[in-house]
């Protein structure tokens, strides 16, 4: 397989993987799995407004709340805290 990347993308890419401490393939790799997730859930989404209706406002403000906690959770269990 061949892939075909910008140049300027490709140093970016290399730039943030040697920060970060990772292979680039493994940057290039988690960055392809985010946008399969990404991709799911809008499928998924759209599948449940299909049968039930749109989301309300409100429902959307507490999705994006528990979205949040679930982030802070996930993060400060990386540092060792939780």
């Amino acid at each position: 397989m061949t892939v075909t990347l910008d140049e300027h993308l490709v140093h970016a890419l290399g730039v943030a993987a040697r920060e970060a401490g990772v292979p680039l393939s493994r940057l290039i790799a988690s960055a392809a799995e985010r946008e399969m997730r990404r991709r799911i859930g809008q499928a998924v989404v759209a599948e449940w407004e299909a049968e039930h209706g749109a989301f309300t406002p409100e429902e959307l403000v507490a999705a994006r709340a528990e979205m949040a906690t679930a982030d802070d959770e996930y993060f400060r269990r990386g540092e060792g805290v939780a």
